[in-house]
C-alpha cells in the first residue's frame, strides 16, 4: 500500500471569509455504469466528516458509477465475502478506515478489490488534517475513478464563480460539488471573468472598484492583487497562457476592443495581437499556446475565431447561425464550447474541431460562460431560471447534469480549475 502525505490544502484559504453552502440536484445518468459497493470506513467516530460518504456521492453524482447497496462497515484490512459482494451486483468494493492520529491528523486507509476476480485492485493511505478529511474523500474518488475507467477524476478540483446578493459581488472558491465554499473577494462593485492560471494557484479576473473595469491576478495563498491590467479604457476578459507567464486580455487602448498580450505579473507595454475596425473579445489560449480563440463581429454578427499568437490573419471558426460567443476549448484541443443563439435561446454548443459536428448541450435557453473540467469530460456553464442565476454541470456527451444553487443569492460566471496536485 503507497502512503501519501497531504499538505493543508485548506491553508491555501485561511485569509477568506467562508460562504454560504450550495445545493446540488443531479439529473441522468451515463451511457454504461460500474457497479461499485462502497463500505463504510471503520472508524473510532471521532472524525466529523463521512469520508466514505462523499466518496459515494462524488462517484454517483459522475453518472459512470452505480452504487450497490452499502456492504455494512468494513477496514481496509478486513476480509470481503466476494460471494455475496457479486450477489448484490457489485463488481468492484471499496473498503477503508479512518483513525485518528496523535498530532490531530487523520490517517485513512483505504483498498479497493475486484469481485469478480477477487483480487485486490491497490490501496493508498493519506495523512490528511481535519480539516481537509473532506478534499482526502474527494482524492480517494480520483483514484478510484481512475482505476476503474482509466481516466483522472476531478473530485479533487475546485471552482471559480461569481455570486451577488443584494448590491454585494463575491469572487468564491468553492469544492467541485459547490461545498467548502470560501470568498478570496468580496465588493460593492461588479466582479467578472474570473480565469484560473494553470498551476491552480492564482486567479485573474475583473474588478469594477475604481469604477471602470480593471484586470487583476490574486494569488490565493497569500491574498496578494495586483492590478495588472489599468490602462485607458476598458481592461477585460483575461486569460491565461499554459505556461503562466501571459494574460490575453481586452483592452479599448486604442479605440475599439482588441486582443493584447500582456505580462501576468503586469508592468511593460501590452502587444496588440488583432487589428480590426471591429470589437474583439473573449481571447483563450489553445492548450498548446500557439493560437488564440477570441469572438468578433467582424464579419456583421459576434463570431468566433482563431489567431497565432506569433500574428497574423484571424480565421473564421464558427458558422452557424448569428451569434456564436464565449469559446472555451477542451485540455486536449479536441473541442470547442461556445454559447450560440438558436432560434432566440443562449444554448451552449460543443463542437468537434476535427470532425466539425456540433451537440447542443443545454436546454435552459439563458446560459453563458461555459467552462472544461481539465479532464475534458464536463462543461460548467451558468443559467438562468425562474429570475434566478445558478450553475449547472454537464457531461459533455449531455447524459448527466448538476445544478448547483445557492441560498446566498445568484451565481454565476464559472470556471473551473486545474487537476490539484
Amino acid at each position: 500500500m503507497r502512503h501519501l502525505v497531504l499538505a493543508l490544502l485548506g491553508a491555501l484559504f485561511l485569509p477568506f471569509a467562508a460562504s454560504a453552502q450550495m445545493r446540488i440536484d443531479v439529473s441522468g445518468v451515463g451511457a454504461t455504469q460500474y457497479p461499485i459497493a462502497i463500505a463504510q470506513f471503520a472508524s473510532d467516530g471521532r472524525a466529523p466528516q463521512d469520508v466514505a460518504a462523499v466518496v459515494r456521492g462524488d462517484l454517483s453524482r459522475s453518472g459512470a458509477f452505480r452504487i450497490i447497496e452499502q456492504a455494512g462497515t468494513l477496514s481496509d484490512t478486513a476480509s470481503i465475502d466476494f460471494v455475496d459482494m457479486r450477489r448484490r451486483g457489485a463488481d468492484a468494493v471499496l473498503t477503508g478506515s479512518v483513525s485518528r492520529l496523535a498530532d490531530g491528523r487523520y490517517d485513512i486507509r483505504y483498498r479497493l478489490s475486484d469481485a469478480v476476480r477477487q483480487t485486490t485492485l491497490g490501496g493508498e493511505s493519506l495523512v490528511v488534517s481535519e480539516a481537509d478529511l473532506r478534499y482526502g474523500a474527494h482524492r480517494i474518488a480520483d483514484w478510484v475513478y481512475e482505476k476503474l475507467t482509466g481516466e483522472k477524476g476531478i473530485f479533487s478540483t475546485r471552482i471559480a464563480f461569481v455570486s451577488k446578493q443584494g448590491n454585494r459581488y463575491k469572487l468564491n472558491i468553492a469544492d467541485w460539488d459547490g461545498e467548502n465554499v470560501v470568498t478570496p473577494l468580496n465588493s460593492p462593485e461588479p466582479i467578472i471573468s474570473p480565469s484560473w492560471s494553470k498551476d491552480g494557484s492564482r486567479l485573474a479576473y475583473v474588478s469594477f472598484e475604481s469604477k471602470k473595469p480593471v484586470v487583476y491576478v490574486h494569488t490565493l495563498a497569500s491574498g496578494q492583487r495586483k492590478a495588472v491590467a489599468n490602462f485607458k479604457g476598458s481592461n477585460s476578459a483575461p486569460a491565461w497562457s499554459p505556461d503562466g507567464s501571459t494574460l490575453a486580455v481586452a483592452l479599448t487602448i486604442d479605440g475599439l476592443s482588441q486582443i493584447y498580450l500582456i505580462p501576468a505579473e503586469g508592468g511593460g507595454q501590452p502587444r496588440r495581437l488583432t487589428s480590426s475596425t471591429s470589437i474583439d473579445t473573449e481571447p483563450v489560449f489553445t492548450p498548446d499556446g500557439r493560437s488564440l480563440y477570441f469572438t468578433s463581429d467582424r464579419g456583421g454578427s459576434p463570431q468566433i475565431y482563431r489567431i497565432p499568437v506569433s500574428g497574423g490573419d484571424a480565421t473564421r471558426v464558427t458558422f452557424t447561425g448569428t451569434y456564436n460567443v464565449s469559446p472555451r476549448v477542451s485540455p486536449d484541443g479536441r473541442l470547442l464550447a461556445y454559447v450560440s443563439r438558436r432560434d432566440g435561446r443562449f444554448l451552449v454548443v460543443v463542437r468537434d474541431l476535427t470532425s466539425g459536428a456540433e451537440q447542443v448541450l443545454s436546454d435552459g435557453g439563458r446560459e453563458e460562460s461555459p467552462s472544461f473540467a481539465p479532464n475534458g469530460r464536463w462543461i460548467m456553464y451558468a443559467t438562468q431560471a425562474g429570475g434566478r442565476d445558478s450553475l449547472v454541470a454537464a457531461s459533455v456527451d449531455g447524459r448527466v447534469r448538476q445544478r448547483l444553487t445557492s441560498n446566498a443569492g445568484d451565481i454565476r460566471e464559472p470556471t473551473w480549475g486545474p487537476f490539484s496536485n
